[in-house]
């Protein structure tokens, strides 16, 4: 029986999932959490196999999360569930440590395809992720696609894109705020704009290869 968590700030998400996966009877879901932080203590007390997680969680987002988890809980596998564009971060999330990136457009087959390939030891993107950056290293557009922008950048890339600013990033991701100057003074670099509006809309138009 494979033991699935789900990490949604929204209980009606949850609910969703509970009932798509319940379909299948090898899998159990055994609790559903709405902040990051939850999932700390649920996973030192409890036996995880599989945590499917939203990005944009309270107090702590998904991605940090992830990477503090993957740490701590290497066998656990991590599936990111979010409405965020997957050319941005579907890539990222997998540098991080996660097992596969699901869109909330996805479709119930699509997420139950997406968690027996990752219990199966896989790694899932969606059909147009997989066809144009294949998880392996021998594409150099997707080799170009995984050096464009760093983890981090991403992060504080998404935290700009909801209007964070610089204290609120740096609090959130335990950095200080000259860091975070500096992340996004590469971010303006290499997406070659001059300002954070600018930046946003770039990322989410550019195929970042």
């Amino acid at each position: 029986m494979i033991k699935i968590l789900l990490v949604d700030s929204h209980p009606v998400v949850r609910e969703g999932l509970r009932a798509i996966i319940n379909k299948t009877p090898d899998y159990q879901i055994i609790a559903g959490l709405g902040s990051g932080i939850e999932i700390f203590e649920f996973v030192r007390t409890n036996h995880v196999d599989l945590i499917i997680s939203e990005i944009d969680l309270p107090e702590l987002n998904g991605i940090t999360a992830l990477r503090a988890i993957k740490k701590e809980h290497k066998s656990i596998k991590i599936i990111m569930f979010s409405h965020q564009p997957e050319e941005i971060y579907a890539i990222s999330t997998l540098k991080a440590g996660a097992s596969g990136y699901l869109s909330k457009n996805a479709n119930p087959d699509d997420i139950l395809k997406a968690i027996q390939k990752v219990v199966s030891g896989e790694v899932y993107l969606s059909e147009k992720m997989d066809k144009h950056y294949r998880y392996t290293n021998t594409s150099k557009s997707r080799t170009r696609l995984f050096k464009r922008l760093s983890t981090r950048e991403v992060e504080v890339l998404k935290l700009l894109s909801i209007g964070k600013k610089n204290k609120h990033i740096a609090d959130e991701l335990d950095i200080n705020e000259k860091t975070v100057s500096t992340y996004k003074a590469r971010l303006f670099k290499k997406l070659n704009v001059d300002n954070v509006i600018d930046l946003v809309h770039q990322a989410k138009h550019h195929d970042l290869a």
